[in-house]
């Protein structure tokens, strides 16, 4: 391909006019091949060189100083076939280009975690995305929150933390919940004092994506992503295409959920508004006196308005209200009152209210500016019949940060942000909480996309926080892309981590909140983590396509946090709690494979994970609890007609260790749907744990005294087989 550097000796002898000829503007205007609409944001490049730009709201895209002669032109957009022009330059008037709509580009996903903005095929950063169609189908079967659904990626677990109150934590990779990061939009959301509560109050009928990166993630966000991040991304309006939905589900668990969700805009204005309704009875499913599943009445409001300054200009400003109660325990407390032989009762009541605004600007200087912020305050009060408590967790995060693209084979990104976190226990507090903190971190950021060569490309990342109480961290992160061939490709990242310590964390049971010790003398948690795969896909005609993964994943985190091991015949909330730091390490180490088969509406996907997570510094109990060490997936799914889909799912989990060192015997676990669409409505029955698997089968989860019990360690699910009807309604 010829270098515009070829040009500059003929173009000298041509005499005075030398500038003139050696500076042209090159215009192009990108529409759909079917449509004739213009495809905004196409992106369109000139190999060899660093120039490039996007499409506009009109489809035209502008490139000044280039040199005259043959060019090759680069233009892709998602949804469509990217194309590859040859050119001669000047050109009398614009170059008009159609872009082809094309089926297998429904997998090309713009990815946002990484701050690229990249499709996912290009990232140096293995990612996984759950798209509409997950959500969608999710919405139906688990209207509630996204628990389930995460729980359904290699590599992860929803790990159930308390029989009666249900809640429930997502490990990554092995690690417990609390060092995995949540974000939403790119904005940390959960954390702290919030508990495990923070999967189990996100419907998924107003996301549009969620996108899973496991592995050590500091570098992208700071402290706290050590086993990976979940990016939870917010529907947005689209011009001309107003949408509304309705769902209404009805379980044979007694749940009942109501969500609705609303968009619109025009060229200067949009908005998006969900609201959703959760009311769950109380259930004893085996029939023991305690709740399996807890009383639950949950609301939650999300409204967004979209401003629309210029051509590349985008303001949101946003507010998430969720208020809910959860009770469990005795069944008769919780129905009715305590007697002398019914008192446990866990009562969580929890309000928050989040405010967010997010502006970018496209066309900064030749590059995407984006200022964001969110600010958080969560507030749950506790009552049992032995302590109650009540405190309120504030939490914020700032950023403003900058995206250049250098042509096609570099992308610079850098960025400040300033967040933290306040814990203050409320006066009220019948047994008040020993801690309260204030956090602050001021965090710079860098990274670097770049593509050397062809085959390769490197993603590189440096970060500095540092901390009010724990001092600095440096944060390096490496990434490696390689294309041995189309079909074939491999990834390898690794980087460095840490989490500052915080009192109150998913596994503790509420009674023992008031007994947790101040946090002196202990440091922050370090680690180091690797990930490496090799992706296969091969096409076998225009359909069928075969695609084969295979992953290794390493971490090891140094200093970790531990309360001492439960002292035998202790009752919850009857001895001091105090966290430290062991001498040595604990480490995760496995590996994921996967092969899908999928043609036309057919999907066929087979799945094993093998995880081998250890605390070195306990000789006796060295298994970390309740991280299986097998884990397989099968997924068949299908569509009969343009009216019926149906797919089952099986999965088997393979024996866990507690924390006494027993080990717990694996289970299967079998689900399937069926799906009837017809114009706007869409009814859809599922069947969740059909073979009715519990481990209140194997062994009683109350224990002790049931005026007092104590729970031991959930390996399995307590609430057994559960069928769902819902209906949704678009228009």
């Amino acid at each position: 391909m010829a270098h515009p550097l070829r040009y500059a000796l003929p173009l000298v002898l041509a005499g005075c006019f030398t500038s003139a000829q050696a500076q042209e503007m090159l215009r192009v205007h990108i529409t759909d091949s079917l449509t004739r609409q213009p495809v905004v944001g196409a992106s369109v490049g000139v190999v060899g060189t660093s120039v490039g730009a996007a499409a506009d709201a009109a489809g035209r895209v502008e490139l000044p100083g280039l040199p005259a002669g043959p060019a090759t032109l680069q233009i892709s957009a998602l949804g469509y076939r990217p194309r590859r022009l040859a050119v001669t330059l000047p050109l009398t008037a614009p170059l008009l280009v159609r872009l082809a709509p094309g089926g297998e580009e429904l997998e090309e996903v713009v990815v946002t975690a990484t701050r690229t903005n990249s499709r996912i095929e290009d990232l140096p950063t293995r990612v996984e995305v759950l798209g509409t169609e997950e959500l969608q189908e999710e919405n139906a079967i688990k209207p509630g929150n996204i628990a389930s659904l995460l729980g359904d990626l290699a590599g992860t677990q929803i790990q159930p933390t308390q029989p009666t109150t249900g809640n429930a934590d997502l490990r990554i990779q092995g690690l417990q919940g609390r060092y995995s990061q949540m974000l939403r939009d790119g904005m940390p959301l959960f954390g702290g004092y919030a508990g495990s509560f923070g999967i189990l109050q996100v419907p998924p009928l107003d996301l549009r994506q969620v996108e899973l990166i496991k592995g050590s993630s500091s570098t992208l966000y700071g402290g706290g992503a050590i086993a990976g991040l979940v990016n939870l991304v917010s529907k947005q309006p689209r011009l001309g295409a107003p949408e509304r939905s309705v769902t209404l589900n009805q379980s044979t668990l007694r749940e009942t959920n109501l969500n609705a969700y609303a968009a619109g805009r025009n060229q200067r204005l949009g908005y998006t508004f969900f609201a959703g309704g959760t009311r769950q009875q109380d259930v004893d499913v085996n029939h023991d006196g305690f709740t399996d599943v807890p009383r639950l009445r949950s609301l939650t409001v999300h409204p967004r308005l979209f401003f629309y300054p210029n051509k590349t200009g985008q303001l949101i400003v946003g507010y998430t209200g969720t208020v809910e109660r959860r009770q469990g325990g005795d069944q008769q407390v919780v129905r009715a009152a305590a007697d002398a032989q019914h008192q446990y009762v866990v009562d969580n009541q929890m309000q928050r209210h989040t405010a967010e605004l997010i502006f970018t600007q496209d066309s900064v200087a030749g590059g995407a500016l984006t200022v964001k912020g969110t600010l958080s305050s969560f507030r749950r009060e506790v009552s049992t019949n032995t302590v109650g408590f009540a405190a309120r967790q504030l939490s914020y995060y700032s950023e403003a940060s900058y995206l250049h693209r250098l042509g096609l084979e570099n992308t610079l990104v850098a960025g400040l942000n300033f967040n933290g976190e306040q814990l203050r226990p409320e006066s009220s507090s019948r047994t008040p909480l020993r801690n309260s903190y204030t956090y602050g971190t001021v965090g710079a950021f860098v990274q670097d996309d770049w593509q050397p060569v062809q085959p390769l490309t490197v993603q590189a990342g440096l970060r500095l926080d540092h901390h009010n109480q724990y001092g600095s961290f440096v944060l390096p992160r490496l990434a490696l892309l390689y294309r041995f061939s189309p079909s074939l490709t491999s990834r390898l990242n690794g980087g460095l981590g840490y989490r500052v310590p915080v009192p109150y964390v998913n596994e503790l049971d509420e009674r023992d909140y008031p007994q947790v010790q101040p946090l002196t003398g202990v440091r922050a948690e370090r680690s180091t983590g690797v990930n490496w795969d090799v992706n296969y896909q091969h096409r076998f005609g225009p359909e069928l396509t075969l695609t084969v993964n295979q992953s290794f994943f390493y971490t090891e985190l140094d200093h970790p946090l531990v309360l001492p091991d439960p002292v035998v015949g202790r009752a919850p909330g009857e001895s001091p709690l105090t966290w430290y730091n062991a001498r040595r390490p604990l480490v995760s180490r496995g590996f994921e494979t996967y092969i899908r088969l999928r043609e036309d509406e057919t999907e066929l996907y087979l799945g094993y994970v093998f995880t081998d997570a250890r605390r070195r510094y306990d000789a006796v109990n060295p298994h970390v609890e309740l991280a299986a060490r097998h884990k397989l997936a099968a997924v068949a799914t299908t569509e009969f007609t343009e009216h019926f889909a149906a797919g089952i799912e099986a999965s088997y989990t393979g024996q866990q260790y507690l924390s006494d060192g027993r080990r717990t015997p694996g289970y299967p676990i079998v689900a399937a749907l069926l799906r009837y669409q017809a114009g706007p409505l869409s009814v859809v029955l599922n069947g969740e744990n059909l073979f009715d698997y519990r481990q209140t089968r194997r062994e009683a989860v109350v224990l002790g005294s049931r005026l007092n019990p104590d729970f031991p360690q959930l390996w399995a699910p307590v609430e057994g087989r559960v069928l769902n009807l819902s209906v949704t309604a678009r228009f």
